[in-house]
């Protein structure tokens, strides 16, 4: 009888602990299908360590666009192909390549079905991705927003340079959403008592913009008296910052970006923006309700940062002698 009360104890046992192991891995097995516009970088690994803490075992499926609209059809049929249980997008050309437009809901060559988380999105509700951040109107989709407000960035700007009349923004009509940011700051021009300069980059025959083409573009503005260049939004002139803010420091003009790395690895004096490792951890968060809570993500709103830092480049504050305020030198992180 000992015996039998024993082995039945040790069976218990077990079956807790098969039922602990259970409730750490909530979401075993899950195949997450990652889809970035240049590759994995600190987003990524945001989100697949949120993943890890949260202990969701899930497989994540990286795929590189490399910048190549036509790869995306190929990736969402890979993704159909594996029964992915969710697609995480990054950036707007992928995410329109992806989940298309609220237009393109009926339509088989987008992702209508498969559960879809997108990060930095510039204007997912200018771009028809969403009908709203509160309400998305798709009821596969979700996601994230991580853009500071645009009148902020106006009002830094201001801040650093009290002068500040004549804005300067290069924009690729190769990228809806280096579009729409133009038209978005444009529209703030007149309730915010600055003139707005844009010089645009075209594609050629091939589809394709020129990296020849940034520092005329630069030196276009430098032309036109701009007091400040704004990066806006561009996944091309993210990739080539280097020659874009070197051309804009050579000309004499500071770069403000929504993009840490234009500070910290190139030559723009400063940025207001959140830590894209932050915002891959908003994705994941996302992406627990989904797997783990069962929640619809049409249900969901677009989870919007609301943690955003500063960083600036104190060797181009020298070279351009030109240092932001003491109020933003309290808070910020300063490199080089």
């Amino acid at each position: 009888m000992f015996r039998r009360k024993h082995l039945l104890a040790r069976l218990l046992l077990l079956l807790l602990s098969v039922w602990a192991a259970t409730d750490r891995a909530v979401a075993a097995n899950k195949l997450i299908y990652a889809v970035f516009w240049t590759g994995c970088e600190e987003l990524c690994e945001g989100f697949q360590e949120y993943l890890r803490e949260e202990n969701i075992d899930a497989e994540v499926v990286v795929r590189d666009a490399e910048q190549e609209k036509s790869r995306l059809p190929v990736f969402l049929e890979e993704a159909r192909s594996m029964d992915a249980d969710l697609i995480l997008t990054y950036g707007t050309s992928v995410t329109l390549g992806i989940a298309g437009t609220l237009d393109d809901r009926d339509d088989p060559g987008f992702n209508n079905t498969i559960p879809h988380v997108f990060t930095v999105v510039a204007d997912p509700v200018g771009s028809r991705v969403v009908e709203s951040l509160e309400k998305t109107g798709r009821p596969n989709v979700t996601g994230t927003f991580n853009r500071v407000p645009e009148s902020v960035n106006i009002s830094t700007i201001r801040t650093v340079l009290p002068s500040f009349r004549r804005l300067g923004i290069v924009y690729n009509t190769n990228e809806r959403n280096s579009v729409q940011k133009f038209e978005e700051i444009a529209s703030l021009a007149g309730e915010m008592d600055f003139e707005l300069v844009g010089a645009r980059m075209d594609p050629g025959n091939d589809g394709l913009v020129r990296v020849a083409e940034i520092r005329p573009k630069v030196e276009e503005l430098a032309t036109a008296g701009v007091d400040f260049i704004y990066v806006g939004s561009s996944s091309f002139l993210d990739t080539n910052r280097d020659e874009f803010t070197a051309a804009a420091v050579d000309n004499g003009i500071p770069v403000l970006s929504p993009y840490e790395r234009f500070v910290r690895d190139s030559h723009a004096l400063l940025s207001v923006a959140a830590r894209f490792r932050d915002v891959g951890r908003l994705a994941g968060e996302q992406a627990k309700k989904i797997l783990v809570d069962g929640a619809v993500p049409g249900d969901l709103p677009v989870l919007p940062m609301t943690d955003f830092a500063y960083v600036v480049n104190m060797a181009v504050a020298r070279k351009l002698d030109l240092f932001p305020s003491v109020e933003i030198l309290q808070v910020a992180e300063t490199v080089n």
